[in-house]
């Protein structure tokens, strides 16, 4: 089976497929609206809250971060450091769990999600990472964390009461860092999918990783949709030779295509911004993954000034309008309603 056949199937899931219920058969929308952690700008992120307001603005695909626990589960948080994401600094009986770490070169202090259990994670409740710069989403505090099977069920659970297909788009994050503490993420994640029929090519997932080899193992044992991330600077924490300024060469990219159907790029590697902030003239990067044989999907739209170009600032429906006249075919956004409402906006 090619690669892009793999990624064109799921945009014309049967929800039957995925919850074995009489739903009609209906296309996919073109291009994908992924909520980025769920409706993240309205809701704290990675909760039910933010799950369920997503699917209610029109998301396509929801998105789980997933991390690991101490006995083995993948836990959805956007890192696995919970102390700016969860209550976890309030509880006196985790105060001994504080800790340093060093995660892909970089060092960390705070509390991690493989120093807890899942029945200990679940004591905790989820917190605004951003409190300042959305601060109506810190009334929303009593939402426990998730684990990945309670936001396949949210999708299925939203597939039937709304009868549209809803995805799922899970990021593995820092699966070598795990495996080095014998927290392999890989046959828990391929078990996961297996139970829940998401093993196909019309499964209605997309799987994400900025790591190489977590992908190509994946490639060897699903048939489900994959896309490897890349930002502007750095690259990988399993291949330290490999840049991923050099994966978003032509030559880079066929290499991809090997292996993933979709790449997904800070919106910065398609249209950069100049010296004073605004945007630039864009780059051939989509046209070039197109000829790749590989989908583009850009991240991530967020509607505050800080992460606006500055002749886009209050006005997110145009920034994303820009990215669908460049031919991305998905978006991840903190907005998903704004994503939707500028794609169904268009001529």
């Amino acid at each position: 089976m090619t690669l892009p056949y793999r990624w064109g199937m799921i945009r014309f899931i049967l929800v039957a497929l995925l919850l074995a219920s009489p739903v009609c058969a209906q296309p996919m929308p073109h291009p994908l609206v992924i909520a980025h952690r769920g409706a993240s700008g309205e809701r704290p992120e990675h909760t039910r809250a933010a799950y369920e307001l997503a699917i209610e603005q029109g998301a396509d695909f929801i998105e789980p971060d997933l991390v690991m626990s101490s006995d083995g589960h993948l836990v959805v948080r956007h890192e696995n450091e919970i102390g700016g994401t969860t209550n976890v600094a309030k509880h006196p009986e985790f105060a001994d769990r504080r800790a340093t770490r060093t995660i892909d070169g970089v060092t960390t202090t705070g509390w991690f999600t493989e120093d807890f259990t899942l029945a200990e994670l679940k004591t905790l409740r989820a917190r605004e990472r951003l409190p300042t710069l959305r601060p109506g989403n810190t009334a929303y505090a009593d939402e426990a964390i998730l684990t990945f099977q309670e936001v396949i069920d949210i999708a299925r659970a939203a597939s039937i009461r709304t009868g549209r297909v809803i995805g799922v788009a899970p990021e593995l994050k820092h699966p070598t860092y795990f495996l080095g503490l014998d927290l392999n993420m890989e046959p828990t994640f391929i078990q996961a999918l297996r139970a829940n029929d998401l093993m196909s090519a019309d499964s209605p997932i997309l799987i994400q990783c900025f790591e190489v080899l977590a992908l190509r193992s994946l490639y060897q044992l699903t048939d489900a949709p994959l896309l490897q991330l890349m930002s502007p600077t750095g690259g990988p924490a399993d291949e330290s030779q490999a840049t991923y300024a050099e994966m978003a060469m032509p030559e880079g990219l066929a290499e991809i295509a090997t292996y993933a159907d979709a790449i997904g790029l800070d919106t910065a590697m398609i249209v950069p911004r100049t010296p004073a902030g605004a945007s630039d003239a864009p780059t051939t990067l989509v046209a070039d993954a197109h000829a790749a044989g590989l989908k583009v999907v850009a991240w991530t739209f967020r509607a505050e000034d800080p992460f606006l170009p500055t002749d886009h600032r209050g006005d997110l429906p145009g920034w994303i309008g820009r990215f669908y006249d460049l031919g991305v075919d998905a978006v991840f956004s903190d907005f998903p309603g704004v994503a939707v409402q500028a794609r169904d906006a268009r001529p």
